[in-house]
């Protein structure tokens, strides 16, 4: 199994969601980030003052999937998130070595 970790822009999360759901991914946590990249911020007005913002908003998805799913969802995330533009995210795979299931005591793929 394996642990996708996607950084996203927060105005793609309902396609990605939906991408991801037509391929079978049934579950997945959504948690609102801040953070930054290459581009380090950006610069904003504001009543007339210029200032930096350091930390952009983001959206962190976190996915489990067995190792047959995994380039599915690298694409279905890969196609709907990206814009062209600097910050449309990125994408970390993981190793899951275990997973179970609070409620039932299943185990790995019967837990996702």
């Amino acid at each position: 199994m394996k642990k996708l970790e996607a950084i996203i822009k927060p105005f793609k999360l309902d396609d990605v969601r939906e991408a991801l759901a037509q391929i079978g991914v049934n579950g997945m946590t959504v948690t609102e980030v801040k953070g930054f990249g290459r581009q380090k911020g950006h610069t904003e007005m504001y009543r007339g003052a210029e200032y930096n913002v350091d930390f952009l908003p983001k959206i962190k998805l976190e996915i489990v999937i067995v190792d047959e799913d995994v380039e599915r969802a690298i694409e279905a995330i890969m196609n709907t998130a990206q814009t062209g533009k600097i910050g449309d995210g990125k994408i970390f795979v993981y190793d899951v070595e275990r997973v179970i299931r609070i409620r039932t005591g299943e185990e790995n793929e019967e837990a996702v």
